[in-house]
């Protein structure tokens, strides 16, 4: 039998294995020594074959990856959680708490007034943590409205926690749908406004959850105390005490913070208004219509302002006068 020469099949083995570890991500190029015999006759058409399949495969590679949306991995993501980013948002918070918890104390009273037992003020409280609901729907329990009226107005009442939801979205994205499920719960008026506030862009940032959670669980846990202890000491207050003024005047502490631009001044002007020349209807429906007034105005007058914004930057773009 003929005695075959392999040297060549090695050199070209080796030579292949030079130009793969280069197509997988070898950063340092390592230039090819041309260490063939004599005997191996071919060696300058396989070098040449294989040259072009690596600047072919490297051209492909470049295009897939210069072309490639994909959003960098966690590990590129600033951490989430900071401590000093926690207690930030705890001290930015801190003033809003008495006012929050006086609020709380309101309703809790408010509730056990109403009728409610103390095992369901305790579960409404708990289960749905919304002032404003709960003062809407407790007169038209006490009037025994329909269900679907109650669940209705709690509904358009919170109707504002989808918008609050919606800009708080592009933030948390990321995040297990359980701690969204438990930041959303947990969210509140101010502590949203704050919230954006400090991290009006959707970047990612350092401590945003860290933020959040400085601002919404204090917030919580003042409201809870509150309205708890509204709830027990509800049966002992006097009404001649005049709580109900106290409320109001909790809620304007409250609400004129979040008034910071035309669209929720016009929306507040709006929903009260409203709630003035309705308020002989029925089932507190007045209250209903005050709010959905109140938030088309604000949504419209803001559409408005976009719109007018963007054509003022057109023409300061174009170099012409401001109409």
């Amino acid at each position: 039998m003929q005695n075959l020469d392999f040297s060549g099949f090695g050199q070209l083995a080796e030579m292949i294995g030079k130009i793969v570890s280069r197509l997988y991500g070898r950063v340092r190029f390592f230039p090819y020594e041309n260490r063939h015999s004599g005997a191996h006759t071919d060696c300058a058409s396989c070098q040449t074959a294989l040259f072009h399949l690596y600047h072919r495969r490297t051209h492909v590679w470049q295009e897939n990856h210069m072309n490639d949306v994909t959003p960098p991995p966690a590990a590129l993501r600033p951490p989430d959680e900071d401590q000093a980013i926690w207690r930030e948002a705890f001290k930015t918070g801190l003033p809003t708490l008495f006012g929050i918890g006086a609020w709380g104390l309101v309703v809790g009273i408010a509730m056990v007034k109403s009728g409610l037992t103390v095992p369901q003020a305790l579960g409404m409280t708990l289960i749905v943590f919304g002032g404003s609901a709960q003062l809407a729907s407790l007169p038209l329990i006490v009037a025994d409205a329909p269900i679907w009226v109650v669940f209705a107005t709690a509904l358009v009442v919170n109707l504002r926690f989808v918008i609050f939801s919606a800009l708080l979205a592009p933030h948390f994205a990321h995040l297990p749908w359980q701690k969204r499920f438990l930041l959303g719960y947990t969210a509140g008026d101010l502590t949203v406004a704050l919230f954006l506030q400090r991290f009006p862009s959707e970047e990612p940032a350092l401590g945003k959850v860290s933020y959040l959670k400085g601002l919404l669980y204090p917030n919580w846990v003042s409201w809870q105390v509150g309205s708890i202890a509204g709830v027990f000491l509800g049966s002992a207050v006097p009404t001649e005490w005049g709580l109900g003024f106290a409320g109001t005047l909790a809620i304007l502490c409250i609400m004129i913070p979040l008034t910071v631009n035309r669209a929720a001044l016009c929306g507040v002007l709006v929903a009260g208004a409203t709630a003035v020349l309705a308020y002989e209807l029925p089932y507190k429906l007045g209250l209903l219509a005050a709010v959905l007034l109140g938030m088309l105005a604000a949504m419209t007058v803001q559409a408005l302002n976009e719109k007018r914004e963007k054509r003022e930057k057109r023409l300061a773009a174009r170099g012409e006068p401001r109409v």
